[in-house]
């Protein structure tokens, strides 16, 4: 079935022809914490703006948040250098960099969420119900 997968399915990962194309146009450049492979082309023959074009291959579900700051920055050119060669430097109060888990089962239900099982507190304080008069 993983073979189907990637032959049809470009969420589930890259497809067989992203494989075929970083295989014969592409040079790996490095890998992030997240397991996320990325590729730089050999050279401008499918360049934009005469930069060279680069890839990421998503480890598992393909979603853009799954990036780290440091190599999005590097796939849209802001850093010309990758962060295998030139890593940016962490701040003391900087948080480490976590993908977007809404719709996942790691995702975010404050207390009372429906989705969480919980009942909501009643109101209180100043809130008065509004009723037509």
């Amino acid at each position: 079935m993983s073979l189907l997968k990637t032959i049809f399915t470009w969420w589930n990962g890259a497809t067989a022809g992203i494989h075929f194309t970083i295989a014969k146009r592409g040079v790996f450049v490095g890998q992030d914490d997240f397991g996320n492979r990325y590729y730089e082309a050999k050279d401008n023959k499918d360049s934009y703006d005469s930069r060279k074009r680069r890839w990421v291959t998503f480890n598992g579900y393909a979603e853009a948040s799954k990036v780290p700051p440091d190599w999005h920055g590097w796939l849209h050119y802001t850093f010309a250098e990758p962060p295998t060669t030139a890593p940016l430097p962490a701040k003391a109060w900087e948080k480490e960099h976590r993908p977007n888990l809404t719709g996942t089962i790691h995702a975010y239900k404050p207390k009372g969420s429906l989705a969480r099982g919980g009942e909501r507190q009643r109101a209180s304080g100043d809130y008065e119900a509004w009723s037509p008069e």
